[in-house]
């Protein structure tokens, strides 16, 4: 017979919050892989157990060299158990490679649910939590990053991000100058540790206390984009809208077709906006 995978999450913060079963399967499995085997030692340590399987260092540098060996394992019988540094494995941590090529090889993957820093956030950012998409760490490189915000400056549902403290306010700013200045949003950071935070406001806002700087653990939930056909759009998001899509590589009319009609309005008032703006820009203060 095979063996199974368990995928465990882990405490993102306080210790008391790691599920009852992660200590069972710890002291069980016959193979432990471990995001970092130091930050498991500890949580063993914690938890005042002992693993008696085999450990072995399972991260983003050896994923791929080290899936074979763990798949091999789980052929010949083994229960593996994968954990990373925090929350649930493969959400923007290790774990998608070796769940993929166990269900391949038509293994029986389960789950210790856990700690969550997206739901976490999700329902303390205080804004709709029905509908939303994770869309885990942003590209470093700041072109990069304008042009996958881009993609979702449209995105009507709840939006979820990871990020490092050290370019947060980048980050921020770039999210106000595509999703606007006043986009709610909120700041989640160090959650469920000693020196939680969650800051809420627009993204305006937010960018400029950002930038006096941020430490810790940071989670970023941004308020999706206002429906479709709302008339209450002012010029400059209007103008806004339509250079996001000209960024994006569309033409000028047809940004402005496209804005138009989702704003409800005629094509006439987006365009006397643009043309506005243009003159503002060019005539200056």
């Amino acid at each position: 017979m095979t063996g199974i995978l368990v995928l465990a999450g882990t405490p993102i913060g306080d210790i008391s919050d790691a599920p009852p079963r992660l200590a069972t399967e710890l002291t069980g499995a016959d193979v432990v892989a471990a995001e970092d085997t130091r930050r498991l030692r500890r949580l063993t340590q914690s938890l005042g157990v002992q693993p008696t399987g085999r450990i072995v260092s399972y991260f983003e540098g050896n994923e791929a060299a080290r899936t074979p060996e763990l798949v091999e394992a789980l052929v010949g019988g083994a229960r593996v158990l994968l954990v990373t540094d925090a929350g649930m494995p493969s959400v923007s941590d290790p774990g998608y490679r070796l769940v993929a090529a166990a269900v391949e090889k038509d293994i029986k993957v389960t789950a210790v649910p856990g700690p969550s820093a997206v739901l976490t956030a999700l329902a303390l950012s205080g804004l709709p939590v029905d509908r939303f998409c994770f869309e885990g760490f942003l590209p470093r490189k700041g072109g990069e990053r304008l042009s996958r915000l881009r993609e979702v400056a449209e995105e009507r549902r709840t939006l979820v991000y990871f990020e490092a403290p050290h370019r947060l306010d980048d980050t921020l700013a770039a999210m106000a100058e595509v999703f606007g200045t006043q986009r709610r949003a909120a700041v989640c950071r160090e959650l469920t540790k000693t020196y939680e935070e969650v800051k809420r406001g627009p993204l305006g806002e937010l960018a400029a206390w950002a930038a006096e700087g941020v430490r810790g653990e940071i989670t970023v939930v941004v308020e999706g984009a206002p429906e479709k056909g709302a008339g209450d759009l002012d010029a400059d998001e209007l103008v806004r809208r339509v250079r996001v899509r000209e960024e994006a590589g569309e033409r000028r009319k047809e940004a402005i077709a496209a804005v138009a009609a989702e704003a409800g309005i005629p094509k006439r008032d987006v365009f006397d906006a643009v043309v506005a703006a243009k003159n503002a820009e060019r005539t200056g203060p």
